[in-house]
């Protein structure tokens, strides 16, 4: 086996999370973060450049944008305790039938990131437990989910016209610039991960058309952030 020098761990002083929690990958949300940890009870702790607040039955993590910055969370949010993750982020759409405002719950994926290839790929097949059941809670509280394959990338400057026609033809339905690597290293380390993005805006269209700077749009997201950490305290997640 490969022995790596520099490993995640728990330190003195560092708390122990709560199974189950959320990764929010984006900088915009994570300005609501105080507020709802205190709707929710969680107390401010340390996580590199990112914020990290727990409480006993949920933990609130990020920002993490981009694939390395959210390995590392994610790798020390493990550490800490962290079994049962949701990956709340936004993403783009790459065919028509996916619109600004959707859900979008990723079930496969499509690796152009540079961290997911350090991660041996495990036995068994990434299980979709977790996944299933984060869609069924969302449609107990009215949210409708749309599922299939991402595709993740560092490069956001290099989304090419081509690339979005000829991946959204293939079956790809959305870009985002995280899922991959964190399924990659959930996979890896035997926890489950399941993933919400929001669909920020659509690159199938003649013009990019971006909706995440409406004020409309931001608060739905933190409206869904806060839903998710309700879903979890109640538990209708935390035992999957």
């Amino acid at each position: 086996m490969t022995t790596c020098v520099i490993n995640p761990q728990w330190n003195k002083g560092e708390p122990r999370l709560s199974p189950a929690g959320i990764l929010a990958v984006n900088p915009s949300d994570s300005t609501v973060f105080p507020e709802l940890a205190k709707r929710h009870g969680l107390q401010r702790a340390f996580l590199f450049n990112a914020g990290l607040y727990s409480g006993d039955a949920l933990f609130l993590a990020g920002p993490a944008v981009g694939a390395p910055m959210a390995v590392i969370c994610l790798e020390k949010l493990i550490a800490l305790g962290a079994t049962r993750i949701v990956l709340y982020g936004w993403c783009g759409s790459l065919i028509p039938s996916l619109r600004v405002g959707d859900l979008f719950v990723p079930t496969g994926c499509l690796s152009e990131e540079g961290t997911s290839s350090h991660y041996p790929p495990p036995a068994h097949p990434f299980d979709e437990s977790f996944s299933l059941a984060l869609c069924n809670a969302l449609s107990t509280k009215g949210y409708q989910t749309k599922r299939g394959a991402i595709w993740t990338t560092d490069a956001v400057y290099r989304e090419t016209r081509d690339k979005v026609q000829r991946y959204g033809t293939q079956g790809l339905m959305a870009v985002d610039m995280e899922y991959a690597a964190l399924r990659a290293v959930a996979a890896f380390r035997g926890v489950s991960l399941a993933a919400v993005l929001l669909v920020s805006d659509e690159l199938y269209h003649q013009e990019w058309t971006p909706r995440f700077h409406q004020k409309t749009f931001r608060t739905e997201s933190k409206n869904l952030i806060d839903q998710l950490c309700a879903l979890i305290q109640s538990s209708e997640l935390g035992t999957i």
